[in-house]
């Protein structure tokens, strides 16, 4: 199979669908790569790393799409690379069309094989395809907040892990979940004292059975945030609620509330939000005030670390990557299930029920679009 990676052209995104040592991979099973030059330079992946792996360098997209037979990238595709798509071309992203149409309608019309990341599944009932980028997220959540916690950004001046005699800061984290996990992780690696909200006693017996006494854990209500926001240095919202609306779980009258120069970070931002306060920001302009509380509510986070996020994202990718190419879309699909949920259109078929629902757009079962 000749695999395409053509350049992301989306504002402000580095990330590449391929790293050359995923390129090695796949050359190594036989198959042919074509990457677009550049494709990896924002993240200093230069061309000459792809053809020592064994890849092809394409003058342009319109000669990776023309040539491909499955085009792998990071981003939706934009509406100039949905016109590239052809027939019974495979194609390999993030999706998310739920709340997208034009994208959805785009690929319909192309007749290409569209299987989303984030809706591929596991036995576990995860999604193994957005866990990295949670990872990422989260981690990079005490990262921002610690520098938005400086009084330059509109800080206290807090130092999170505090000095002999001065208290460390404190830290909530709303939500257990792989974000929350990975941001307490990392505010505990900076010696401040860390608290998680969740509503699973299950998930607050894992977490205390994992970090014992160095992470404090509270049943989610609305007393205990509101107890616990208030008296938080930094607070991160973490609750990520998969194809739903993220719930406003810190109310504007309790971010008005909290201490002037404490920061919140919001990593559901791209469902939303879960601060009331909370709207959509960008890495060149990533924070604002409200209440003299710092906001930082970055949408895409991972993409400001974007060479960590691409090769997280590819070690997750690749096995599936490998399966589509040494099996054909067809049996990959047939014999992997949580594969099978990835597949949110089929040859101008909407086969994803959740996108068929939210576009009012007919639905077909996957296995029957594919003749199973």
């Amino acid at each position: 199979m000749l695999i395409g990676v053509p350049k992301e052209i989306k504002a402000d995104e580095n990330r590449v669908g391929l790293i050359p040592s995923s390129v090695r991979e796949l050359v190594h099973h036989g198959h042919q790569v074509l990457v677009e030059t550049h494709a990896g330079y924002g993240i200093g992946l230069d061309d000459d790393q792809y053809v020592a792996a064994g890849a092809n360098i394409a003058a342009d997209a319109a000669e990776v799409f023309a040539k491909a037979d499955m085009v792998v990238k990071v981003k939706e595709p934009q509406a100039a690379e949905c016109k590239m798509l052809r027939e019974g071309q495979i194609l390999f992203t993030y999706l998310h069309l739920a709340p997208d149409l034009a994208q959805t309608k785009g690929l319909i019309d192309s007749g290409a094989i569209a299987i989303a990341y984030e809706t591929v599944t596991n036995a576990r009932g995860g999604l193994p395809l957005l866990a990295p980028m949670s990872e990422v997220a989260g981690r990079m959540a005490i990262q921002a907040g610690a520098h938005c916690l400086e009084k330059t950004q509109g800080g206290s001046g807090t130092l999170l892990g505090g000095v002999p005699g001065v208290p460390a800061g404190n830290v909530v984290v709303i939500g257990g979940g792989v974000v929350g996990t990975n941001a307490a992780r990392m505010a505990m690696g900076l010696e401040a004292k860390v608290t998680v909200i969740d509503r699973s006693l299950e998930r607050l017996y894992e977490l205390d059975l994992q970090f014992g006494p160095m992470l404090n854990t509270i049943y989610s209500t609305v007393d205990a945030i509101e107890e616990h926001v208030m008296a938080a240095d930094l607070v991160v919202g973490a609750v990520l609620v998969p194809g739903a609306a993220a719930p406003k779980l810190v109310t504007d009258a309790l971010v008005e509330k909290m201490r002037r120069g404490s920061v919140l970070v919001d990593v559901a931002i791209d469902q939303g939000g879960c601060f009331e306060t909370s709207r959509a920001t960008t890495h060149r302009e990533p924070t604002y005030m409200v209440h003299d509380v710092v906001h930082y509510c970055v949408a895409n986070m991972p993409g400001g670390v974007a060479r960590t996020s691409t090769f997280a994202l590819n070690n997750a990718t690749l096995p599936f990557v490998l399966a589509l190419a040494d099996k054909g879309y067809r049996r990959a699909l047939a014999e992997d299930r949580h594969l099978m949920e990835g597949l949110n259109v089929h040859c101008g078929d909407v086969t994803y029920k959740a996108v068929a629902d939210a576009h009012g757009l007919d639905f077909r079962v996957p296995q029957e679009a594919l003749g199973l």
